[in-house]
């Protein structure tokens, strides 16, 4: 029997290795899976290239991880936002490497991946420095820069309700990168707030079907980013 819910974040992240490419969901707060990004800072993994629209906020989440130096190289499209000094910082002294891809780009590079696409063309960032070095090809009499597509060895995502089989719904905007992170990563690790028996769900409600997901794990009352934040938290 197909049952992929586990005990714990702790367990969740355990294969997490040096070195590992990990995508991580959310839109700024929405939806980022912080007790999985916890979990991941406990077990300590190092080097990791992390995939995310944002470097976190704060000294929580994925700026925490950040900061506790277990990121070599950040791919995003927002490397600096309203609370966000961790990353910045360690990027001016030169402790951390960056990808700055634009937000649509992102999107389009972890879909392509997930779907076996190896590599498109796009008019975004034509004339701009984040096409140097990069491909162009002329279609129609207008110029494209060639943008790989985006795999990873694990995604993180956080889901609203899920069954034994890792079918997933979302909560509105904290769906964002999630589904094509689910996607494009080997091992895709989900937090939910709510499980549910297999059947439980209406299938035309379905967003990520489960033979994209490998783990789930329930955290009834995920942490709030923004609350922690306003607090001061600290982590670890």
């Amino acid at each position: 029997m197909i049952n992929k819910i586990i005990s714990s974040t702790k367990e969740a992240v355990a294969d997490i290795f040096d070195g590992a490419t990990v995508m991580i969901g959310g839109f700024g707060e929405a939806g980022s899976p912080i007790e999985l990004i916890h979990a991941l800072i406990d077990q300590g993994a190092r080097n990791l290239t992390v995939v995310n629209n944002n470097t976190g906020s704060g000294h929580v989440g994925l700026a925490a991880l950040i900061e506790n130096g277990q990121v070599g190289k950040m791919i995003c499209s927002f490397p600096r936002t309203a609370n966000s000094t961790v990353f910045p910082d360690l990027y001016r002294t030169g402790d951390i490497e960056l990808e700055l891809v634009p937000q649509g780009t992102l999107a389009e590079r972890i879909r392509a991946g997930g779907a076996g696409i190896p590599a498109f063309y796009t008019a975004t960032s034509v004339g701009t420095p984040l096409a140097e070095s990069k491909e162009h090809r002329v279609f129609n009499g207008r110029d494209y820069v060639m943008e790989h597509g985006l795999k990873a060895d694990f995604a993180l995502i956080k889901a609203e309700k899920a069954d034994r089989y890792g079918n997933l719904t979302f909560n509105k905007t904290a769906r964002n990168f999630a589904p094509i992170m689910a996607m494009a990563a080997d091992q895709t690790i989900v937090q939910t707030s709510i499980t549910v028996e297999a059947g439980d769900i209406d299938p035309e409600m379905v967003v990520t079907p489960g033979i994209f997901v490998n783990r789930v794990v329930t955290v009834s009352h995920p942490l709030q980013e923004s609350i922690l934040v306003s607090e001061g938290k600290v982590y670890p």
